[in-house]
């Protein structure tokens, strides 16, 4: 079976068709183009970004992602998980905020420096 996907390795966009049984990439203008797509028909993965609630800063929320792409099949799960969060300011940048979300061997960590509020 042929998956026709859009590579999102490099702003060129090439339009990949990939062959599910045998992984052969079609349509790719450099090798990350193959790799992607080989990876994206086996095991999809994804580097989640979003915000949690902060309590004692004069931001509301905090942006926050994943460490490193985790499997596109957890995103939801993950997600849920970021959802129950609620920091206390000071916030750096690089505090993990989630250790081994949804036991992914990756962290959620803050991406925003927040100052506690007198």
């Amino acid at each position: 079976m042929i998956k026709n996907l859009i590579c999102i390795q490099c702003p060129r966009g090439c339009h990949l068709e990939v062959d599910t049984e045998t992984l052969e990439v079609k349509g790719n203008s450099c090798p990350r183009g193959a790799t992607y797509g080989k990876a994206e028909v086996t095991n999809p993965i994804r580097t989640i970004t979003s915000t949690v609630k902060v309590e004692g800063s004069d931001m509301p929320r905090c942006s926050v992602r994943t460490a490193s792409p985790v499997p596109k099949s957890q995103m939801f799960e993950i997600m849920d998980e970021i959802n129950k969060v609620t920091l206390t300011a000071p916030v750096e940048v690089g505090q993990v905020v989630i250790h081994d979300v949804c036991h992914t061997g990756v962290d959620v960590i803050a991406t925003k420096r927040l100052e506690k509020i007198a």
